[in-house]
């Protein structure tokens, strides 16, 4: 268990130090705006804070090794979020924010799969490649 939670511990600091470094050095926030309006980005970013719902849950799964926990949470972040995502939101994002938004999706979807039959480290260290995906899509956009 200590390798799942280097891993874990490693995928969360990496986000973090993202979301806090994103910018250049004179403090400007040099992230592309997805140019949201109020209501598209109070929905968008609810859809953000259900994806780290789903990684919180996953985390937990893996360390209680609780495949349906992880299954359940990770559901949730999948192909069907992507698909009720409001038209306005993917008709503003970028082909680069696609480029890396459908691959996460498509990850927490392999995850319901990999759950079933994978080891926990396995599925440890495939959750720290998930995360790469929203660190590198919080470093590269905003919402502001």
């Amino acid at each position: 268990m200590n390798k799942i939670i280097t891993i874990i511990l490693s995928a969360l600091l990496m986000t973090g130090s993202a979301l806090l470094f994103a910018g250049n050095s004179e403090g400007q926030d040099t992230r592309i705006s997805l140019g949201l309006t109020e209501a598209e980005r109070t929905e968008f970013l609810s859809e953000m804070r259900q994806m780290l719902v789903s990684i919180q849950g996953v985390i937990t799964g893996i360390g209680e090794g609780n495949r349906q926990l992880i299954i359940q949470s990770a559901r949730y972040s999948g192909n069907r979020m992507a698909r009720e995502t409001p038209e306005s939101i993917k008709r503003k994002t970028p082909q680069s924010f696609k480029q890396i938004g459908g691959p996460t999706h498509m990850m927490f979807e392999e995850l319901v799969v990999r759950a079933e039959t994978d080891d926990m480290d396995t599925l440890a260290s495939f959750t720290g490649e998930l995360m790469q995906q929203c660190v590198a899509c919080h470093d590269l956009f905003t919402v502001r």
